[in-house]
């Protein structure tokens, strides 16, 4: 199901590109590589021959294709490796209490992927000797760098015919995992089947409660709060970067809508409460609207003293001036 509806989606992306060319009198391949993404949305939100959902598909085609592979995987965290030397045997109970339908296979450490194994190697090859190794049933695997463009890498996948690729970070390492489906949902929406349960309405606004792998563009979705771009892709990966440190469940960071950091404005602002942990990434963060800062709430009531001390002044002030300054009264 999921390659059929990765041709779908491919060929939408493909007639776009079409429709987009022709309409401006120029073949799909002619200029290609003289029309930039920027170029190309200034020309379709000024051609008048394209009606309102015909813009928002194109829309959400290079809104999508322009998201990276790494903001989309499974992180290596998160990825049930089995390692080569297991027997079918001792790998079936493994792969029973997971959910997953194919697992990277290791010979060492994560970084060393030999290869994959379906559900369907492991528990449904009744020709094998179920003391041969998962290695020696293993296939091959792609790989691909999470630099790479979502639309770019589905598209590779579905032409090489592979349904599960491993994402290799800049240093070699495995960074972790991405299927044709993680893909197609980042171009379409999520992907229930019929043996999922309902999947949990999600409401949009303040205050909320996200997951901590939600990636930035997604949070931004779902709460109306941007946070700023660094070196994480993740809610999660914005706090720890924001603390300076491993988090910890009540750690609180503020977020400020200015581009000044140091604005402090409680109106401009948000904060995110770190609820729950997963070993030592973020699992559950809260959302809401900031609360006025320590530091201004002391400032606050430091100022208080001061305003009746300026008051008193100018009671001592006014008490002696002389009488003549003041107006006469009935004597």
């Amino acid at each position: 199901m999921a390659r059929g509806v990765a041709r779908l989606v491919v060929r939408a992306a493909d007639g776009a590109t079409r429709l987009v060319t022709d309409l401006l009198g120029a073949s799909p391949a002619a200029g290609r590589e003289r029309i930039s993404e920027h170029e190309l949305r200034d020309l379709v939100a000024a051609n008048t021959v394209l009606d309102p959902d015909e813009r928002r598909i194109i829309d959400e085609v290079l809104v999508a294709g322009a998201s990276l592979v790494r903001e989309v995987m499974m992180p290596r965290t998160e990825v049930v490796f089995l390692a080569a030397g297991l027997t079918l045997a001792e790998a079936e109970r493994l792969v029973r209490a997971e959910p997953h339908t194919r697992y990277p296979v290791v010979d060492g450490t994560h970084d060393d992927v030999v290869g994959f194994v379906h559900l369907r190697d492991v528990l449904l090859r009744p020709d094998l000797d179920r003391a041969t190794t998962v290695g020696r049933v293993s296939r091959e695997v792609k790989r691909l760098p999470g630099s790479k463009r979502v639309l770019a890498a589905l598209t590779e996948m579905r032409r090489e015919g592979h349904h599960l690729a491993v994402v290799v970070d800049e240093y070699g390492g495995t960074a972790g995992i991405v299927t044709c489906e993680d893909l197609i949902e980042e171009l379409v929406g999520e992907i229930h089947d019929e043996h999922a349960g309902p999947p949990e309405p999600v409401s949009a606004g303040l205050p909320a409660v996200v997951d901590g792998r939600l990636n930035l563009a997604d949070f931004a979705e779902r709460t109306g709060v941007p946070l700023p771009t660094g070196p994480y892709e993740t809610v999660g990966g914005y706090v720890m970067a924001a603390l300076g440190r491993l988090p910890v469940a009540g750690d609180e960071v503020p977020v400020t809508a200015s581009d000044d950091p140091s604005a402090t404005d409680p109106a401009d602002g948000w904060l995110l409460r770190v609820l729950t942990l997963d070993g030592r990434r973020v699992s559950r963060v809260a959302v809401s609207a900031a609360r006025l800062p320590e530091p201004r709430r002391e400032a606050a009531a430091a100022a208080a003293p001061a305003d009746v001390a300026r008051a008193s002044v100018r009671e001592v002030t006014a008490a002696a001036e002389p009488a003549a300054s003041r107006p006469a009264g009935p004597s």
